[in-house]
């Protein structure tokens, strides 16, 4: 177990993760009958593999999300610029 403070965005990755797992092996799992040449898995796998983008876009969602909040946290423990005299 890491001892890291968990950072904003950091559940999105997971989550976007185990998504793109679970639709990667759906995927899998609805290519392999046709090399096979078995018969072919139900709709419900086929709509599974979505899994697969949208735990991507969530994972990536998560990661703009981190990006933003360390952004945010940097702008914040700088100190204010003066304004220049033009």
């Amino acid at each position: 177990m890491s001892d890291e403070t968990p950072q904003a965005g950091d559940l999105l990755v997971r989550i976007g993760a185990i998504m793109f797992l679970v639709g990667a092996v759906a995927t899998l799992a609805t290519v392999a009958p046709l090399f096979l040449g078995t018969e072919t898995l139900p709709s419900v796998f086929y709509w599974l593999c979505m899994l697969m983008g949208l735990g991507f876009l969530v994972a990536a969602a998560g990661v703009i999300r981190s990006a933003t909040a360390q952004r945010r946290q940097v702008a914040a423990q700088s100190p204010p610029s003066a304004p220049s005299a033009t």
